[in-house]
């Protein structure tokens, strides 16, 4: 915790300052297994850019083509690779498929920090040097605790979870975790009808209005929807070019990027889970050159799990417009 907290606010008085020592050439590559149309990662590359500026370091986020594509990632990651960089930052939603390139990249000499998504067994499963991120399962879990504040107090629970991209690291986690905070509710109130299922419900908001939208036609007494990312905006959508009214069907997700903001705003998402994505693109980089310059091993950071409600929402919004937040 103590090397923890040093880095941190390292971190924050060089980003403060008016200006730090260059990272003397330090070439950081950024791969990792999202589009440049999603939002959320535009907000992660504000920080990214961000900080290498403030070192004066040559950096490039390598996008994937096709939204969450291991392929693509692991292919513009042996290319970036072959530039032999510095540093290599990328995100390993697959607890297999990195594997040996990341060791080939270590045994070269190159500094590796995973971050948004990590490895499920963490550094028993992959040789990356640390993690920059949140954690999936406790935040499932607190996002499961928030939005049960507004269960009905008498009747069936019904409840669809939302894993977004089946097989991927932080999908699955998520969902797990809304799933074991669903469990202990269960067996906490054995007087209730509880129970849950789970649905491929897309990583496109076209597509997962309707997936979920088909869902809740055919089960109009659902209590809840948990989606594992901010496409619970598209099911916000559904809900409201239907007619049915905010609040009839709860609904929970994760990123504070501005579609899922104004849906909140209108009162149709009751709760949202923050990671910090400004932070996770700015961390890696000053880790990067704080490892360079004076030879600091980079640490792990919790980016968190923050419950963020309607109440915060306008707030908030302007801070996600400017990709900061």
């Amino acid at each position: 915790m103590k090397r923890l907290t040093a880095t941190l606010l390292l971190a924050t008085t060089l980003f403060a300052g008016p200006s730090i020592a260059s990272a003397d050439g330090l070439n950081i590559v950024f791969t990792h297994h999202s589009s440049a149309s999603n939002t959320f990662w535009q907000a992660v590359k504000k920080g990214y850019d961000d900080a290498c500026g403030k070192v004066e370091a040559k950096c490039n986020m390598i996008f994937t083509q096709t939204e969450g594509s291991v392929e693509q990632q692991l292919a513009n990651m042996r290319a970036a690779l072959a530039a032999k960089p510095d540093a290599l930052l990328t995100s390993i939603v697959d607890n297999k498929a990195f594997d040996d390139v990341i060791k080939e990249a270590r045994d070269a000499g190159v500094l590796v920090i995973a971050v948004n998504v990590d490895d499920t067994e963490g550094a028993r499963g992959n040789a990356r040097q640390a993690f920059i991120g949140q954690g999936f399962k406790p935040a499932g879990y607190s996002l499961g605790k928030a939005i049960s504040e507004s269960f009905p107090k008498e009747g069936p629970i019904k409840i669809l979870v939302g894993i977004s991209a089946p097989g991927q690291n932080w999908s699955e986690s998520r969902g797990a975790g809304v799933m074991q905070f669903l469990e202990e509710y269960k067996a906490a109130h054995p007087d209730r009808q509880v129970s849950w299922e789970r649905i491929d419900s897309g990583t496109d908001l076209a597509v997962t209005s309707d997936r979920v939208g088909a869902y809740l036609n055919a089960h109009p007494d659902t209590t809840a929807y948990f989606d594992t990312g901010f496409w619970c905006a598209g099911v916000a959508r559904s809900l409201q070019d239907r007619g049915v009214a905010p609040g009839k069907v709860l609904l929970g997700g994760f990123d504070l990027v501005p579609e899922v903001l104004q849906q909140m705003q209108k009162g149709y998402v009751q709760a949202l889970v923050d990671q910090q994505p400004y932070m996770q693109g700015f961390m890696p980089v000053m880790e990067a050159y704080l490892n360079k310059k004076v030879g600091l091993a980079p640490s792990d950071i919790d980016t968190g799990q923050g419950i963020v409600r309607p109440n915060q929402a306008d707030a908030i919004m302007t801070l996600s417009a400017q990709g900061l937040r």
